[in-house]
Order: structure tokens, then C-alpha cells, then sequence
């Protein structure tokens, strides 16, 4: 049975219907607005539907700008499903949350200290204060980790845990969170978006602010690293890599962290130690901020067949000579069954009563617990006692009789697998629901995750915020992210001002001044290289598709035409059409949008995008932003109705937003070894390509005509200079000199060789390579080409024809060297692989 709303509430509250079985966030139980929540009501009250629809819109535009993603397996939107935030916050008060985050932080160390004494003295378990089979029958007690001491003495160093309120309004722990964490960038970024959307009334209700928390956790991480005598913490934050669910969020804590975003692949151990591989060499990590579970981390000692830890990591904290956080082995604590120990073990190990109780829970491995957990099965949660066991929760009160039969069997065959909890009917709080027609505000399940950072001393800082999660339906009895769920912000409302932040920082001095970037990863090297060269394919690529499709569309420009062919012919020197089977729509339908064929413009833009994910810590907003663009205009190429017009058009808005990156490259970005190499990439691909269009061009049957040659100074950019430059018609001394030989233009090919012999002398003398001398010798050879070769008085024709085919084939040749000088490059920097073995690698 659902009560009506009180008169005096908005209209957009007609849809709201408050169920007395639940405890509300907005209405009391008498129907009236309860205190936190009157202000926030009266400027929705206040506010038009415009300026409603403006604050919604501006929401979903921070969340697609910012590219904010969560990766629901199996989801069709795949790693690209935006965020879910929805436009109301979550209202804390001041005194409920004091109350509150006292609980978490005495949790917090609580659950410090039985991680202490499990991979320790294990005095809880000879006690009889925690039964062995829900330790040691869990596959995240790791025994490698049994005898070690973390530095600074704390296994767990960012706690998190799952609050729901049940109908009477008290806060219940569903679940604790002491493996990887997740959720406290989503929660940062939440508020970065909902502040701006009531920019005004956030300042006036004296939210509290959480940036506090990144600060607590990078103090945390530098002041427990284990540091030599004059050595800088270096610590790293370890991701699973982009296909993770919350990849955006392991980018984003890197980047405000201010710590490198590394893989496995990207850490070594040696005698102990841990190190990132760099350009530079190998530099010790002093602190590992990981996101990768516990038996993923070490292949050698903890799950074999992992690709995403570090071999020797485990041996390395053993001997403390790495800060993980969190300790390896922390996700024991997860287990659902622990919750209904802690009060006991709360007062033995702290002297005091558990603050912040759990949800009534049963482990069915105690016989007693499991009869009384049996006899009320239809309305209770089963779940699995280790996530070793791949179940999903069982909900009692919604399977018939005969299920319940069965279930009841399954517990008694595996009893110490299962744990009963009580169904928390969890407390409503109000959505912003916008359809196409009108906006209302409805009720829906909601739960609350909070954030503990350890601050030494066994003490922890509690973010003065959360990260609310709530449901999509009406009826769900279960919050979660991976079921398609969204996200509030939260607000902690002060008592009086809003706190500040108090946290002490390092104070820096001019000897403290840093120009140069030590800490930069091979593979984050590799990946802005690919980065610069798959950026000006997608120019070229799009360029040449753009130069072909409008000559084949226009109808005077006839398929036989000299210059159509030729640029055919510079297609399939390029790969980008494959052979000449395929009939010319076809093949040109398939050089847009065929994704599988490797050279396709699908295909490129899909590389590009891939490169820029590994990368995205490295790219300002900005930039990042231009990439959604390109992905957008790549997803629209659909094959099935391509228009060639429509598609002439796409083209030109894709070469706009494609260009712009080579922009951001040159003006966004400082000029450090990562930016170096991606300008050499983008060098290096514009040097090839256009030496490879070239060469084709000029040994095509017959010889570029004025319309081939008005495409080749489009396909080079260099269209307006020439016009400029010569008040005439294409020809071919001066296009030639304009495009091959001229270093003003930054489109020549002699502008990207003297561009690519700068940026490798300050690479070879820097990392003991050898890759400038050969751009040195194209310069030369380039310098020295004489056009004037190419005039008919002076030489005839047959003279004329014998120079073309010389630059044709010098040109070949200066296309191939580049190629092999990028795989030199790639060779020597990234794979790390001597010279001696590379003929063996190519073989």
C-alpha cells in the first residue's frame, strides 16, 4: 500500500509513491519533507522545466565529454556504456554522518588489525573467534603472504563499505570492501558534475568537500613507501588495462594522484624489488596502489596462468620492499560470512562495542546457525562464502516451495559454502526521471559505499561523501552497477561551515623543481608513438578517400579519367583498396567501413581510438574529448547505408576533428620524451605515406597530368600555397618542389625528414640509439635532387621520362627505409631487443 503525497510538495512529485515499508530519504514519516532535503526541494520548486532540462542535459554532456564509462559485462554498449548519474544527490546531515563515519573508521582499523593477525599470529583462529574453514577455505587467504609486515605496519590502506538503511532509518553494513576498492573517482567525479549543476545551492548548503581523500591517499602512499637514504617515492597505480569495468576510473585516480598508470607488463622484479621499465632504464616503485585482485598479481606464486600481474611481486612485499596497497591477501575479508564474527572480535581485539552493526548474517558452516538459517529460508539472501563459487544470491521470498527444497539441499551437501543474511528493504530515495514528454521525480532503492583512508597510527580519514548507488526499477531489492544500476552524488551537509581540509602537506623548495619526467613506462611510450602514427593515418586515409570519392562522383570526371586511376593506384599502393577484383563500390564501400580489413579507415580509426585509451592518462580534456568526436563520426560509417554524398560529407567533418589532434600534439602537450615519440610516429607515417603516393603517382602509365597533380597537392595540403605561390595550373617541377623538396612546408617530405633527424639526435643522445643518421642521409639525398632534370628543352622527353622514374624510384626508396626505420625504433625502445636478433624477429 502506497500514501499520498502531501499537498504542498511540486508537481513533480505526483509520480512519487511513498510505501510505508521503506524508509524514505526525502518524506518523514508523516509525509513531510524532512529538514536536509526543504532547500533542495524549494530550488527545483523554483526552477522552470527549462532550466531543469538545461541542468540534466548538462550532466549527460559532462559525462560524454569527460568520457566517464562503466563496463557492464555482457552489455551491449560493451566498454564505451556511459556512467549513470542521476541529476538529485543523496542528503546527508551533519550529526547523522558524524555518527557514521566514526563507525567506518573504527571498522576500518578493525579490519586492519584481523588482517594483521591472520597473515600473523593468527590468534583469532586459536581462539575460536573465527571458525579456520571460512579463512583457509577462501581462495583470497594467499599462505605466500603468511609471516610478512607491510611497511608501516597497515595491510589496508583504503577501506570501503557497502551501507544500506533499513526501514527504521538506522545505517546496516552489507558488505565490506578491503581487496581493490572501487568507486572513490566515480564518487570525485560525481561531484565534480553535480556541484556545476547547482553551482549556487552546493555553496550555499555547505556541502563538504572530498578532495581531502586523494590527498590522504597519496600522503599515505609516499609516507609508508619503504625509501633508501635519499630516495624519492615513486609509487605507480596497477590496472588490470582498459577492459576492466572501471578503467575510467583507474585512469582518473592516476592522473589526480599524480602517479604513473601501469600494467603487469610494465613492472619487473629483481632481488626483491620492484621496477618500471622506462625509456631510461629500470627505476625503482617504492608503492603499488592496486586495482588488480589479490591471486592475479603474481603469476609465479599465487594464480599461474595471469597475465596481469608482476612475477616475483608477492616474494617482493614479503620483504617489504614494496608498499601494496592493498596488502596482497586483504580480500579474505570480503567473505559475507566474517560480518556475524566482528562484534566479538571488536571487543577482544579494541575493548569496545562494534559502532556501525552488520545486516543480520549466518554462515551455514555452524551447525546450530545453519538449523535456525534452514527453518527461515523463504525470507532470507543466500550467498556464496567465497567468490571462488561462481553463484549469484539466492532471494528466499522468490522462489516457490519446490526451490526452496532444493536450495535447502544444496546448503546441506556444502554447508561452509553458504551464508544467509536478512533482506534489507532498502530505504528510497528520489530519481530524476526524464522522459521525451515531461520530467518527474520517482522513488528508488538506494545504498550508499563510503570511503576510509589509512592516515598512520592505525587511524583512518573518512570521506565526507559516498558514492550512492540506486536502482533503475521500481521493485528491485538489489543495488548494483553491474545490473545496470546508476549513481548519485553525495552530500554531506556541515554543521555550520563547511570543513577544510587540514591535511599537511610536503612543502616543495626550488631544489624540488622537476623539468623532466623519469617516470614514463616503455609501453606508454610505445602506445603515444602508435598513437602519432595511426592519428596521421586517419588524416591520410581520410584525405585520400576524400580525393577518390569525389572524383568518382563526379560524373564528368569519367572512370577512365588519368587522374581518377592514378589515385585508385595510390589506394592500393597504400592497401587501402586490396587488389583490383572487387568492383570500384565495392571496394571503395569496403576501404570506409570494413573494420576486419587491416587497412580500412574503420579499421585505422579503431587502432587510433584503442592507442588513445592506453594512453589517456597522457591527454589533456581536451584532447580526449576530440577522440570521442572521431569515435562518434567512426561509428556512424554504416556500411549498410552508405550514401557516397553522405559519406563525401562525414569525410570532411572526420578530417576537421582528425586534424585537430595533430593540434592538440603540437600545442596541448609538454615536449617530453612521451610527446617527442609521438611526434616521431606522426613523422614517420606522413613521411612514408606521401613517399608511397608519390612514387605511385609518378610511375603511373601516363605520366600526372594537372588533375593529378591538383589531388596530390590536396592529399599534402598544400593546395593554397601552391595557388599562392604561382598563379597557375599544376605542374609538375613546382608541385613537386613544393611537396618533395621545400623545408618551409610542413607538409614536404623534407620538412618531416629534418623534423625526424631533430627529434632522434636528442633521442639517440639521450638513450644510446642509433636511428638519426639514416633521416640524415634522405635530407641529403633530398637537398640534392635536381628538378630541373625534369625539363623537356633541356632533355627531351625521354630525358624527362628517365628523371621521372629516377625521383619515382628514389622516393620508393626513401618510403622503405622509413618503415624499416620505424621498426628499428620500435626494436630498440620498446621491445628492448639488440640488433643482433632482430633478422631472426623478422624472419
Amino acid at each position: 500500500m502506497t500514501e499520498p503525497i502531501d499537498d504542498a510538495v511540486p508537481a513533480l512529485l505526483n509520480a512519487y509513491r511513498r510505501d510505508p515499508q521503506h524508509y524514505h530519504e526525502l518524506f518523514d514519516a508523516d509525509g513531510g519533507v524532512r529538514a536536509r532535503w526543504r532547500r533542495m526541494l524549494a530550488a527545483i520548486e523554483r526552477a522552470d522545466p527549462a532550466q531543469m532540462r538545461a541542468r540534466a542535459d548538462l550532466v549527460e554532456r559532462q559525462i560524454r565529454e569527460n568520457g566517464v564509462t562503466y563496463n557492464v559485462y555482457a552489455d551491449a554498449k560493451g566498454t564505451d556504456r556511459p556512467w549513470e548519474l542521476d541529476l538529485l544527490p543523496q542528503i546527508i546531515d551533519a550529526a547523522e554522518w558524524q555518527r557514521l563515519a566514526a563507525g567506518v573508521a573504527q571498522r576500518a582499523a578493525l579490519l586492519d588489525a584481523v588482517l594483521a593477525d591472520l597473515y600473523g599470529s593468527q590468534t583469532l583462529l586459536a581462539e575460536g573467534l573465527l571458525p579456520p574453514e571460512l579463512i583457509f577455505g577462501h581462495e583470497n587467504f594467499l599462505w605466500p603472504c603468511r609471516g610478512g609486515t607491510p611497511p608501516g605496519d597497515t595491510f589496508l590502506h583504503i577501506y570501503a563499505v557497502d551501507l544500506a538503511r533499513a526501514p527504521d532509518g538506522a545505517w546496516w553494513v552489507v558488505a565490506d570492501r578491503t581487496q581493490a576498492p572501487s568507486g572513490l573517482g566515480y564518487a570525485i567525479e560525481n561531484r565534480q558534475i553535480i556541484s556545476r549543476a547547482y553551482s549556487d545551492l552546493f555553496h550555499d548548503m555547505r556541502v563538504q568537500d572530498l578532495s581531502g581523500a586523494l590527498r590522504a591517499l597519496q600522503a599515505t602512499l609516499q609516507s609508508a613507501a619503504p625509501v633508501a637514504a635519499g630516495e624519492t617515492p615513486l609509487a605507480v597505480l596497477l590496472t588490470p588495462g582498459r577492459f576492466n569495468e572501471t578503467y575510467f576510473e583507474h585512469v582518473y585516480l592516476a592522473r589526480a594522484l599524480g602517479v604513473p598508470l601501469v600494467e603487469g607488463y610494465d613492472l619487473t622484479v629483481r632481488a626483491d624489488t620492484v621496477y618500471m621499465k622506462t625509456l631510461g632504464g629500470l627505476k625503482r616503485v617504492h608503492a603499488i596502489l592496486r586495482r588488480v585482485d589479490d591471486d592475479w598479481c603474481d603469476p609465479l606464486e599465487l594464480r599461474g596462468e595471469s597475465a596481469l600481474g608482476v612475477p616475483g611481486l608477492a616474494a617482493a612485499a614479503r620483504a617489504g620492499r614494496v608498499l601494496i596497497a592493498n596488502a596482497l591477501g586483504a580480500g579474505v575479508l570480503e567473505s559475507p560470512g566474517l560480518l556475524g564474527f566482528f562484534p566479538k572480535i571488536c571487543e577482544r581485539l579494541r575493548g569496545e562495542p562494534l559502532a556501525l552493526p552488520s545486516v543480520a548474517t549466518w554462515w551455514c558452516g555452524e551447525a546450530p546457525v545453519r538449523e535456525d538459517a534452514l527453518a527461515e529460508l523463504d525470507r532470507l539472501v543466500l550467498k556464496p562464502a567465497s567468490p571462488s563459487r561462481r553463484v549469484e544470491a539466492v532471494f528466499g521470498p522468490s522462489l516457490p516451495r519446490s526451490r526452496l527444497g532444493e536450495l535447502r539441499a544444496r546448503i546441506e551437501a556444502e554447508p561452509a559454502a553458504w551464508v544467509a543474511q536478512e533482506l534489507v528493504d532498502l530505504s528510497q530515495a528520489p530519481v530524476w526521471q526524464r522522459n521525451t514528454t515531461h520530467a518527474q521525480i520517482v522513488p528508488r532503492a538506494v545504498s550508499m559505499r563510503v570511503f576510509a583512508v589509512a592516515s598512520g597510527n592505525g587511524n583512518y580519514t573518512v570521506m565526507p561523501g559516498a558514492l550512492s548507488r540506486v536502482a533503475t526499477k521500481a521493485a528491485a531489492r538489489i543495488v548494483s552497477m553491474q545490473r545496470g544500476g546508476g549513481s548519485k552524488d553525495t552530500w554531506v551537509l556541515a554543521d555550520g561551515e563547511a570543513a577544510v581540509d587540514t591535511l599537511r602537506r610536503r612543502e616543495l623548495r626550488a631544489a624540488d623543481i622537476v623539468r623532466r619526467d623519469d617516470f614514463l613506462p616503455s609501453r606508454l611510450i610505445e602506445n603515444l608513438f602508435w598513437l602519432g602514427r595511426y592519428s596521421e593515418r586517419g588524416d591520410d586515409y581520410t584525405r585520400l578517400l576524400r580525393v577518390v570519392l569525389s572524383r568518382y562522383i563526379d560524373t564528368s570526371a569519367a572512370t577512365n579519367s588519368i587522374a581518377f586511376e592514378a589515385a585508385l593506384a595510390a589506394c592500393r599502393r597504400v592497401h587501402l583498396i586490396d587488389g583490383e577484383a572487387k568492383p570500384v563500390r565495392t571496394a571503395l564501400v569496403d576501404a570506409l567501413t570494413d573494420a576486419a580489413a587491416p587497412y580500412s579507415l574503420a579499421s585505422v580509426l579503431s587502432r587510433l581510438l584503442w592507442s588513445a585509451g592506453q594512453v589517456r592518462g597522457r591527454l589533456s580534456s581536451e584532447n580526449w574529448r576530440g577522440l570521442l568526436e572521431v569515435q562518434r563520426e567512426a561509428q556512424s560509417l554504416d556500411r549498410e547505408r552508405l550514401d557516397f554524398g553522405n559519406a563525401l560529407e562525414l569525410l570532411n567533418r572526420l578530417l576537421m576533428e582528425v586534424s585537430a589532434l595533430s593540434g592538440f600534439a603540437l600545442d596541448d602537450m609538454t615536449r617530453d620524451d612521451g610527446w617527442r615519440f609521438l611526434m616521431i610516429g606522426r613523422r614517420i607515417e606522413r613521411l612514408q605515406f606521401l613517399a608511397e603516393v608519390l612514387a605511385c603517382a609518378l610511375s603511373h602509365a601516363p605520366p600526372p597530368d594537372a588533375a593529378t597533380l591538383e589531388w596530390l597537392l590536396e592529399l599534402a595540403d598544400s593546395t593554397i600555397t601552391y595557388r599562392m605561390r604561382y598563379l597557375s595550373a599544376p605542374q609538375l617541377i613546382p608541385v613537386l618542389d613544393l611537396i618533395v623538396c621545400d623545408p618551409a612546408n610542413p607538409h614536404s617530405l623534407h620538412f618531416q625528414v629534418y623534423e625526424l633527424h631533430k627529434h632522434l639526435r636528442r633521442v639517440d643522445a639521450a638513450f644510446g640509439s642509433s636511428s638519426a643518421g639514416e633521416f640524415e642521409l634522405m635530407r641529403a639525398q633530398l637537398d640534392a635532387l635536381d628538378l630541373s632534370a625534369l625539363e623537356t628543352a633541356l632533355f627531351g622527353e625521354d630525358g624527362r621520362h628517365d628523371a621521372i622514374v629516377g625521383i619515382a624510384a628514389l622516393l620508393a626508396d626513401i618510403a622503405t627505409r622509413a618503415r624499416k626505420a620505424s621498426d628499428a625504433i620500435t626494436f630498440h625502445h620498446f621491445t628492448h631487443v639488440a640488433a643482433a636478433s632482430r633478422a631472426t624477429l623478422s624472419a
